[in-house]
């Protein structure tokens, strides 16, 4: 499929590796265990393995589904399908082929995939009984004229026999099914809900566990700043251009986050004399006669930058609700801090309330730390969470609930959901996410906005709805009419159904199947 390719994808074809103290291109079939390899930045991890030497920053996303990169040194550990950011590194080979992280996700997908059922269209089974029924029904009536029938037996006999036929045959039940998914695929997409299989719309009002990934689903996806704390107002004005231009030379993942936080403010970056990348801890540059310097508490401790006990208490507090605090301090005095988080989404708590509402149970998977994610989750209202979980923990726990006869729903956006995705009786992707999450999940919200789930669950639950009640009006019709083409009211009043009356009779029932699918397209959701 797709999704596989996709994770195949994330393999390198060929990589650098130092054999008999020279670096040679190899191809990755060839790495053999142990083997030293060379990453420049922006390679694809080739195996696991563990940090040689160097130091560098590496995009763990898809295992973790965290968007800050992780910093690497010697001694830490690597995962294939990752992605060096910057820096080089060299890796000892650990795990090879197979024994891989990202081979094993992409034996979990093909494995999850094959395994998914294929439902049976309720439809399908009754034509099944429903079509020899007739044709039994058919003989009987020409059976029964034949015997006992008035003169001329024959005409009679044959022209109930084709009225059976004609009034019986099964269009509104052919119909009843394929109508209805089709104005409610159509109306999904309308409200920015794209179902790409069926089977799943039918699936998900069924859903009594939901599962949401955090990072990106939840949270934006992305860190940004959420507090700006400046200890002295008036110096802000010519400090911040300074800040924006010594964290615009950073390579730093956090730096990203402060410099579109400044450039939103409309702030112009003014260019530093010096500037000095310190690896672990942060930057440091000159302006005119001052040092300024920039990064986590250690940078601050390093150059015996003193934190007041007031600031020392607010970065604590920031700290304590999840995010990463960033000190910015000139020469001799920390001028002010930032907070900086993946911010959670402005609706993702009345979403959660609403899914709740419909009486499913809801979990957080992330393979984030256990206090981060407790926060996350207390503030959108979410009891149940697992965190410090990989890609293959969140599908074995998709399959240990489904064991426990859970219809479960899972909701992600990364390569990291993918297997979980594939995994769940329904998956659904954010529009944001990768491509593989969208082509692993059954359902696709474009606008990555979970209000819809909720909607997504009632457009499933109406639609089944219409469904059924084609079903019941074919039933009921084929009930009637039937014995009526039969001539049962003939020995009470004569009376003997025209065959081109049945003929418009069965039409009718079709086009009152089509017009009850229709009134679908009006439902609010």
């Amino acid at each position: 499929s797709s999704a596989i390719k996709y994770l195949m994808g994330l393999q390198p074809k060929e990589v650098r590796a130092i054999r008999n103290g020279e670096e040679i291109t190899i191809a990755l079939g060839d790495i053999l265990l142990g083997e030293m390899i060379v990453l420049k930045p922006g390679d694809k991890v080739p195996v696991d393995g563990k940090v040689k030497k160097g130091q560098s920053y590496i995009d763990e996303s898809m295992i973790t589904g965290e968007p800050i990169p992780v910093s690497k040194s010697k001694g830490d550990p690597v995962f294939s399908g990752t992605i060096n950011q910057q820096g080089s590194l060299r890796i000892i080979a650990k795990k090879i082929g197979k024994q891989t992280v990202l081979s094993q996700i992409i034996q979990l997908v093909e494995q999850a995939q094959a395994s998914k059922p294929n439902i049976q269209k309720l439809a399908d089974k009754i034509a099944s009984i429903f079509v020899p029924m007739v044709i039994s029904l058919a003989i009987i009536t020409f059976s029964v004229w034949m015997i006992f029938g008035p003169e001329p037996t024959f005409t009679f006999a044959i022209l109930s026999l084709i009225t059976v036929l004609i009034i019986a045959c099964p269009c509104a039940l052919g119909l009843a099914t394929p109508t209805a998914l089709m104005v409610g695929i159509g109306k999904g997409a309308a409200q920015g809900i794209l179902i790409k299989d069926a089977q799943t719309l039918e699936t998900a009002y069924k859903t009594t566990v939901l599962i949401l990934d955090k990072t990106g689903t939840i949270t934006e996806g992305r860190p940004s700043v959420t507090d700006a704390i400046w200890f002295d107002k008036s110096k802000e004005k010519y400090l911040a251009p300074v800040l924006l231009g010594l964290e615009s030379q950073s390579e730093h993942p956090l730096a990203n986050a402060m410099v579109s936080y400044l450039s939103a403010q409309g702030i112009a970056p003014e260019s530093t004399d010096t500037f000095e990348s310190i690896t672990g801890m942060g930057a440091k540059a000159s302006f005119g006669n001052t040092t300024y310097l920039v990064g986590n508490e250690k940078l601050m401790n390093s150059n015996s930058i003193a934190i007041p006990s007031a600031i020392a208490t607010q970065a604590t507090e920031l700290k304590a609700s999840g995010k990463t605090v960033i000190f910015f301090s000139s020469s001799d005095k920390i001028e002010a801090i930032f907070a900086i988080t993946d911010s959670i989404k402005k609706n993702a708590k009345q979403a959660i309330t609403d899914i709740q509402k419909l009486g499913i149970k809801v979990y957080m998977l992330t393979g984030d730390n256990e206090q981060t994610a407790k926060i996350i989750a207390d503030q959108v209202g979410i009891k149940n969470i697992k965190a410090n979980l990989m890609p293959s923990d969140k599908g074995y726990f998709v399959k240990d609930l489904q064991e426990q006869g859970q219809i479960v729903t899972m909701v992600g956006d990364g390569i990291n959901d993918s297997h979980a995705l594939a995994q769940a009786d329904v998956g659904i992707a954010m529009g944001s996410g990768t491509d593989i999450a969208m082509e692993s999940a059954g359902i696709t919200l474009m606008s990555s906005d979970i209000t819809q789930l909720s909607k997504a669950m009632k457009l499933s639950k109406e639609t089944m709805k219409t469904i059924r009640q084609n079903l019941f009006w074919a039933f009921i019709y084929n009930l009637v009419a039937i014995p009526i083409a039969a001539g049962l009211l003939y020995p009470v009043n004569g009376f003997l159904l025209n065959p081109m009356i049945a003929g418009a009779a069965m039409s009718m029932s079709s086009i009152s199947v089509l017009l009850n699918s229709l009134r679908l397209k009006n439902k609010q959701l």
